[in-house]
Protein backbone atom coordinates (compact mmCIF):
# COMPACT_ATOMS: atom_id res chain seq x y z
CA UNK A 1 0.00 0.00 0.00
CA UNK A 2 1.37 3.43 -0.90
CA UNK A 3 2.20 5.99 1.74
CA UNK A 4 -0.78 8.20 0.86
CA UNK A 5 -3.24 5.30 1.00
CA UNK A 6 -1.82 4.26 4.37
CA UNK A 7 -2.21 7.80 5.71
CA UNK A 8 -5.77 7.96 4.36
CA UNK A 9 -6.66 4.71 6.14
CA UNK A 10 -5.14 5.98 9.39
CA UNK A 11 -7.10 9.24 9.12
CA UNK A 12 -10.32 7.33 8.50
CA UNK A 13 -9.70 5.48 11.75
CA UNK A 14 -9.42 8.60 13.90
CA UNK A 15 -12.10 9.46 16.42
CA UNK A 16 -13.75 12.89 16.21
CA UNK A 17 -11.41 14.53 18.72
CA UNK A 18 -8.26 13.26 17.05
CA UNK A 19 -9.61 14.20 13.62
CA UNK A 20 -10.35 17.75 14.81
CA UNK A 21 -6.82 18.04 16.20
CA UNK A 22 -5.37 16.77 12.90
CA UNK A 23 -7.54 19.16 10.88
CA UNK A 24 -6.41 22.13 12.99
CA UNK A 25 -2.76 21.10 12.71
CA UNK A 26 -3.07 20.62 8.96
CA UNK A 27 -4.69 24.03 8.47
CA UNK A 28 -1.85 25.69 10.40
CA UNK A 29 0.78 23.68 8.53
CA UNK A 30 -0.74 24.47 5.13
CA UNK A 31 -0.91 28.16 6.00
CA UNK A 32 2.74 28.17 7.07
CA UNK A 33 3.81 26.47 3.83
CA UNK A 34 1.81 29.02 1.81
CA UNK A 35 3.43 31.91 3.73
CA UNK A 36 6.92 30.51 3.09
CA UNK A 37 6.14 30.10 -0.63
CA UNK A 38 4.80 33.66 -0.93
CA UNK A 39 7.88 34.98 0.86
CA UNK A 40 10.24 33.01 -1.40
CA UNK A 41 8.38 34.17 -4.51
CA UNK A 42 8.56 37.76 -3.28
CA UNK A 43 12.32 37.57 -2.70
CA UNK A 44 12.71 36.00 -6.15
CA UNK A 45 10.97 39.00 -7.71
CA UNK A 46 7.98 37.07 -9.00
CA UNK A 47 5.60 39.87 -7.96
CA UNK A 48 7.64 42.79 -9.24
CA UNK A 49 5.74 43.11 -12.54
CA UNK A 50 2.39 43.09 -10.73
CA UNK A 51 3.62 45.69 -8.27
CA UNK A 52 4.89 47.95 -11.05
CA UNK A 53 1.61 47.60 -12.94
CA UNK A 54 -0.36 48.58 -9.82
CA UNK A 55 1.92 51.55 -9.12
CA UNK A 56 1.63 52.73 -12.72
CA UNK A 57 -2.17 52.55 -12.55
CA UNK A 58 -2.09 54.47 -9.27
CA UNK A 59 0.18 57.16 -10.71
CA UNK A 60 -2.18 57.44 -13.70
CA UNK A 61 -5.16 58.07 -11.40
CA UNK A 62 -6.81 54.70 -12.00
CA UNK A 63 -7.20 53.89 -8.30
CA UNK A 64 -9.53 55.08 -5.56
CA UNK A 65 -9.07 55.34 -1.81
CA UNK A 66 -10.42 52.41 0.15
Amino acid sequence: MGDIKLIEKQIEGLDDKAFAELAAWFADYESSRWDRQIEADSYAGKFDAFMEEALTEHRNGKTAPL
